[in-house]
């Protein structure tokens, strides 16, 4: 039985997708919930087996909505290019924008670059950058893709999603669910404001820490937004950059190969 109230309507969140209004509209049944869970699991394990060769990412964020002649955009794939030059695969939502142009500096660089996209009402078409785009239905199972890959975010001016994913990754940090993560914001005249708020009203208010404003890094410098990366990459998971010869992956799941192989070379743990 679903729960209802008198007038004999549905109880939940409403949305325009109707398996995702199904999964949130309250409590189904034990079997509709069991088979959900299975759903998810299976999204899991697909998202398990086409990264699972893909080699240390970054991930950039950033708003859909930038042009190729916005500055941002320019940054983010000059960003993203240096990135994949000393060995990193460049993670993005695989849409247009700046996560466009984060798969595009890429392709500049004879880098790797994937597109994790969500299914969304408004259909996402992928750039003509990635070299993979794997989609998802769920947000949550989304997102676990983007941290467990990801050995940084560089975060570009954007909008909600950009913020969700900007405060979700902070969050894991300072409750220790994940260390020594860097966070960088691209575009202190656009961040400046946040940074304040964050010092001046929840420092202030003791909602947060002081100590917790420096989980993120705030620069309009690419050499320092690699620097930065590249640093904790070394310092903190002991990575090194050097040539390396290809060996053959054993696929033990039906585990996808990488996209391309860097002509670089690649940034492994040591």
């Amino acid at each position: 039985m679903t729960p209802a109230d008198p007038n004999g309507r549905r109880w939940g969140k409403s949305t325009r997708n109707v398996e995702e209004g199904e999964f949130l509209e309250g409590p189904k049944t034990r079997r509709f919930e069991l088979f959900r869970v299975v759903r998810i699991a299976i999204e899991f394990i697909k998202g398990f087996r086409s990264l699972h060769f893909v080699g240390p990412c970054v991930t950039v964020f950033g708003s859909a909505r930038f042009k190729e002649d916005h500055r941002y955009y320019s940054m983010a794939r000059d960003i993203s290019a240096r990135l994949s030059r000393v060995g990193f695969t460049i993670l993005t939502g695989g849409g247009p924008g700046i996560m466009e142009a984060a798969n595009r500096g890429a392709r500049d660089a004879g880098g790797p670059s994937i597109g994790l996209n969500i299914e969304l009402p408004m259909e996402q078409q992928p750039n003509s950058y990635v070299d993979r785009f794997v989609e998802f239905r769920y947000f949550f199972v989304r997102k676990v893709m983007l941290v467990k890959y990801s050995y940084a975010f560089v975060v570009m001016p954007g909008g909600f999603g950009t913020m969700d994913e900007l405060f979700e990754a902070v969050t894991l940090i300072q409750t220790g669910k994940i260390r020594d993560f860097p966070v960088v914001l691209v575009g202190t005249d656009f961040w400046q404001p946040l940074i304040d708020f964050l010092r001046e009203r929840m420092v202030m208010e003791r909602t947060i820490s002081p100590e917790d404003v420096g989980l993120l890094i705030c620069t309009d410098s690419p050499e320092e937004v690699v620097d930065r990366i590249t640093d904790a990459a070394q310092r903190n998971f002991g990575f090194e950059w050097a040539r390396k010869a290809a060996r053959r992956p054993q696929r033990w799941a039906g585990e996808r190969a990488a996209p391309v192989v860097s002509p670089i070379g690649s940034a492994e743990p040591k």
